[in-house]
């Protein structure tokens, strides 16, 4: 699945947050951004999910304007072919690890439960499904997002600082489920990140000021 981004500029009332923002991302590609805190990578990564609205410029997700969407278009779109890692993680409490990983395959009416075993084997948490998220790790939680983030098989992933609040050896084990299973199924990764360690491990560093995008050396 391919994104372009093209003129993008965002603004909050008078205050620019970034501008003439433009890039494409290739199919099977990983491109880390990197930048200052405060410089919109976070939001410039929820524009591309069409989760935030923007100002000027285009965002094109597999050939669709989304800025020509409704609400409810943007939904179906994402549901279907775009995954989401929250820094925060954003699992839900009241579920158990396997019924977190299911839930966008119950959203699109597609229940797989051997897809989610085989998932949760393959990020490390193997015979942890029945565990609710207040008995896991932050790095086990972190993982439990890249499964869910993925079971659907996305086109693309769009991660938001996943290894920000993790130790090094975790943050080194989480990046490797990430990447072996984008990697084993052929999407698109688009990674905001602090970290030199990950960004290293990207196919191309984007660096993110306000005046826009450029690549880094």
């Amino acid at each position: 699945m391919s994104l372009q981004v093209k003129q993008l500029g965002k603004r909050y009332g008078e205050t620019s947050v970034f501008s003439q923002v433009s890039l494409d991302v290739a199919p099977g590609e990983f491109v880390a951004i990197v930048g200052e805190s405060g410089v919109g990578k976070s939001t410039l990564l929820n524009c591309m999910a069409g989760l935030d609205s923007w100002d000027e410029g285009t965002v094109t997700l597999n050939g669709a304007d989304l800025g020509t969407l409704n609400d409810d278009q943007r939904a179906l779109l994402r549901r279907r072919h775009v995954g989401f890692v929250f820094q925060a993680f954003h699992v839900l409490p009241h579920l158990d690890v396997a019924q977190n990983v299911a839930l966008p395959l119950l959203l699109l009416g597609q229940p797989d439960d051997d897809r989610v075993q085989a998932l949760l084997q393959a990020v490390g948490l193997k015979g942890l499904g029945a565990r609710l998220p207040q008995q896991l790790s932050g790095g086990q939680l972190q993982r439990v997002a890249i499964a869910r983030a993925l079971v659907h098989r996305p086109g693309l992933l769009l991660a938001d600082e996943p290894t920000g609040n993790l130790d090094p050896t975790t943050a080194a084990r989480v990046m490797d489920a990430l990447l072996s299973q984008t990697r084993e199924h052929g999407a698109a990764l688009v990674l905001v990140t602090h970290s030199e360690a990950a960004a290293a491990r990207a196919d191309r560093v984007l660096h993110l000021t306000a005046q826009g995008m450029q690549s880094r050396a």
